[in-house]
């Protein structure tokens, strides 16, 4: 009994230990095949090389897109200022032609005037040598044949006479003259009369044109286009004689408006359109500014406004089919309406006489023109414009000393 369970005892000690060895043989092949297979998955040293190389290439890809950026914006910078000179090259072309414009119309002017025998004065003969100079503006003021007294005393006063006109001319570039044309009679005692008084004076500019009331828009035309083909100035005035004028704030103001091309200067106004017929200012074309009461656009008042040079050659191209109201400033007014035109509403250029423009000049707030509303210009002005002189003048020191 003890023998065989020692026999029995020795055989599982035996199985015991095979079994053992090759479990161990077992797991070791296992391991084995394990390790080549995670020897099989990406190598770190691999994967580090290839992220190396693609950062490379991402950087070069950057940096390129950077260059071609700041290439980009250094062309879109040459653009810009290609654009810039491009519509530098344009105004400047633009400016000739308006200049070139300019020229074609004081050349039909002139020859217009030829043709028709105008009784222009001698400032025709003088066009051609004062054509190159560049004034500052025409002063042109509206009189008729009946208003020699009136012209007298603005001579007496704010415009200055002989030498001292030559020298205003000269030095200032300011030119000033009245304008009139000619009576339905060519040749008779009204024209004879204004020759005499030109021939005096030497301060008149003719036009192709039949005095009359209601030839106001028509004179106006005449004057413009007349005034730009005898003289290059910047801006273009027109003044009645019953009004008291200071050349040098005149100036002064323009002077402000130079760099601008197309500017209407004035004191703005919107009266009413006035359809009854009988009364003052009476517009036969009233219905074509809408339903009774109705006003009418703004427009400069007609005692003084200034017009810029590209304004004046407008209309003297353009006068044959600009239309005439029944009033000149309202003309004036719409013959801008739909241009690009900047409108400038200065009170200065319509004050009152004394003791308002008085009261302004001792304030220092000198005006440019002075009258009296209720007349429509200074009433009973060759009587009183000396007196307006007196005290609301800007005193003659300030237009030799003054600097445009």
């Amino acid at each position: 009994m003890s023998f065989k369970s020692k026999g029995e005892q020795s055989t599982r000690s035996f199985v015991s230990k095979k079994w053992t060895f090759l479990l161990c043989l077992g797991c070791f092949c296992a391991g084995m095949l394990f390790t080549n297979r995670m020897g099989t998955v990406p190598e770190s040293k691999g994967i580090m090389q290839t992220t190396a190389v693609e950062a490379e290439k991402l950087k070069l890809i950057s940096e390129g897109c950077n260059l071609k950026a700041k290439e980009e914006k250094h062309v879109s910078k040459d653009i810009i200022g290609e654009v810039f000179k491009t519509q530098h090259a344009i105004q400047t072309f633009d400016k000739t032609i308006s200049n070139l414009e300019m020229e074609l119309a004081a050349a039909r002017a002139a020859q217009e005037s030829l043709l028709s025998g105008s009784p222009f004065s001698t400032d025709v003969s003088t066009a051609e040598s004062s054509s190159k100079r560049k004034y500052l503006m025409v002063i042109g003021i509206n009189t008729a044949f009946s208003s020699r007294t009136r012209r007298d005393s603005v001579r007496a006063t704010w415009m200055p006479q002989g030498e001292k006109r030559k020298k205003l001319e000269d030095e200032k570039g300011i030119i000033v003259r009245f304008v009139i044309g000619h009576s339905a009679t060519t040749g008779g005692i009204l024209d004879r009369a204004i020759e005499a008084e030109d021939k005096k004076h030497g301060d008149f500019l003719r036009l192709d044109h039949v005095e009359g009331y209601l030839e106001l828009s028509a004179k106006t035309k005449i004057y413009f286009a007349t005034a730009v083909a005898l003289w290059d100035a910047d801006f273009y005035v027109k003044v009645d004689d019953d009004v008291h004028v200071n050349i040098a704030t005149l100036g002064e103001t323009l002077v402000r408006h130079r760099k601008k091309p197309r500017v209407y200067i004035g004191c703005m106004k919107s009266g009413p359109v006035l359809s009854q017929k009988g009364v003052r200012y009476h517009e036969p074309e009233h219905w074509k500014f809408g339903e009774a009461g109705n006003k009418y656009f703004r427009h400069a008042t007609g005692q003084l406004y200034a017009i810029s040079k590209d304004m004046a050659t407008y209309i003297s191209i353009n006068q044959h089919v600009l239309h005439k109201y029944a009033n000149e400033d309202v003309s004036l007014g719409s013959w801008f309406i739909g241009l690009d035109v900047e409108h400038i509403d200065d009170r200065r250029l319509c004050c009152g006489t004394p003791p308002d423009c008085e009261w302004k000049a001792q304030a220092g707030n000198i005006c440019v023109a002075s009258f009296d509303w209720s007349c429509s210009g200074i009433c009973r002005s060759a009587n009183r414009i000396k007196e307006v002189h007196r005290r609301c003048g800007e005193g003659e020191n300030a237009l030799w000393s003054a600097t445009f």
